[in-house]
């Protein structure tokens, strides 16, 4: 429209300029808040990422879009859902549960911590060599519920530090926006997790009067970076975390959606209870069902020597939160899960390959279109990593929200600033390709795009 900026044309319509109010609103108006009155993090960019991202995404529909981090739909199946919940419900019956029951169980508010525990246990343990008990276990919903239940239990007042690493999935640091929680941002390196800078950050931290309390990291196929930690530094972060007396937060969502068999876990290697590991269903299993969880199996001694386990404690929390996952979702994935007889990753295999298959296909036609020689010249370079749904690349402009939305409309590419990613500012010059939700077709051409699109940019303004 005449007139617009290209921020208006993508801003939320509840966010466009409006004629200065007063605060005090005339008798029978309707009531209007001020924006300075409510809780500051919703006026962080952070929690607009997603919507500039759905505008974007809406107003350019014939743009072929890197920017979704989401499972590809071809290979979900309507008839699954009935399947895994008859196979749910008749795995309850054939434990001894009576009609009554299930009917409970199916319709009423269940357990805070989960009706499937035990069933994510036996899978942690026959898929991902897990040896924890269903105690351990809480089910929620999403693991981004996970998250703020793990960052409000750890995090005790001011004196505590959170470190994550940076780049990093903004649904942490999303997470401890809302909860006041300050994070620190530790660099990665092309592999990942960098002791030296984990270390320099805990000393920072110490000198200013804080203890840090957790680190948090993507060990496989990070996102947004793609970066997959290799087993020695997955050893030696542990030792480093019993040293400095520090919990390794574990996200871990996308270890099943490459073919082969992945590196341990932390929480696998984990001898000293320092690892909790947060785990999704949503890239393997049912996205919609939002079904995540969370094992916590450190013991919690209170002031009179009485001991819980943490995932107690998260409960608790849970309770005020969403009191408990949806019974439904519960039953559809642990349906899939006995179906699988625990080896999820045969389950997925199938899709393991095809997103293998798309993050190759991504790298080949981006040498095709910006070969090694043309690159140089315009100080153009990508990560090729091993797996997931993920890469990042670096080019020689701002790849901000400007920049996106002239490729959008000029060039019809979407993808994700990388700067959403960089708690502590960074990554301005870098934009994340997700692989995950484009068909073979949509890549060629996409990639074929964006190569046009970066050309120009680098050539100057558009």
């Amino acid at each position: 429209m005449a007139g617009q900026s290209a921020d208006d044309r993508v801003r939320p319509h509840h966010e466009r300029a409006r004629p200065h109010r007063d605060r005090t609103e005339r008798a029978g108006d309707v009531a209007r808040l001020s924006k300075g009155d409510l809780h500051s993090s919703v006026s962080d960019p952070v929690l607009d990422t997603m919507t500039f991202l759905n505008e974007v995404t809406l107003r350019y529909p014939d743009a072929i879009s890197f920017a979704p981090g989401r499972p590809y739909d071809g290979f979900f199946d309507t008839e699954q859902i009935f399947g895994y919940l008859r196979g749910y419900l008749d795995n309850e019956a054939a434990r001894g549960s009576s009609p009554e029951r299930i009917r409970t169980l199916m319709y009423q508010y269940g357990p805070v911590a989960g009706q499937i525990r035990d069933i994510v246990a036996d899978w942690l343990r026959t898929d991902e060599r897990i040896d924890v008990a269903p105690e351990s276990v809480v089910v929620t919903v999403g693991a981004q519920e996970a998250m703020l239940l793990v960052l409000r239990a750890l995090v005790g007042g001011p004196e505590d530090a959170v470190l994550v690493a940076s780049p990093s999935f903004m649904g942490i640091t999303g997470a401890a926006r809302l909860l006041d929680i300050p994070v620190t941002p530790v660099p990665e390196g092309p592999d990942g997790y960098r002791r030296d800078a984990l270390e320099a950050a805990i000393e920072r931290e110490r000198a200013r009067g804080r203890r840090p309390r957790a680190f948090y990291v993507i060990p496989d196929h990070s996102n947004p970076s793609g970066t997959t930690m290799g087993l020695r530094d997955r050893t030696e972060l542990l030792e480093l975390a019993a040293r400095h007396d520090l919990l390794i937060v574990e996200d871990s969502p996308y270890r099943l959606v490459s073919p082969g068999p992945p590196p341990p876990t932390l929480k696998s290697l984990d001898r000293a209870r320092r690892v909790v590991h947060i785990g999704s269903f949503a890239k393997t299993v049912f996205p919609g069902a939002r079904l995540g969880f969370v094992v916590a199996d450190q013991p919690v001694v209170d002031g009179a020597g009485r001991e819980s386990l943490l995932a107690d404690e998260l409960a608790k929390i849970k309770s005020m939160v969403t009191v408990n996952t949806p019974s439904l979702s519960q039953a559809v994935v642990a349906g899939a899960l006995l179906a699988a007889r625990g080896r999820l990753s045969e389950l997925n295999a199938k899709a393991a390959v095809h997103y293998d298959e798309a993050l190759r296909h991504t790298l080949r036609e981006l040498e095709a279109r910006l070969p090694a020689d043309r690159r140089a010249a315009l100080g153009v370079r990508w990560n090729t990593p091993s797996g997931g749904f993920f890469l990042g690349v670096r080019v020689p402009f701002r790849a901000d929200n400007a920049a996106l939305v002239r490729s959008a409309e000029r060039f019809g590419v979407i993808w994700t600033p990388m700067s959403y990613f960089y708690p502590g500012g960074g990554g301005s010059h870098e934009l994340r390709l997700s692989i995950s939700y484009v068909t073979p077709r949509e890549i060629t051409e996409g990639t074929a795009r964006l190569a046009r699109f970066i050309e120009a940019a680098a050539s100057g303004p558009l």
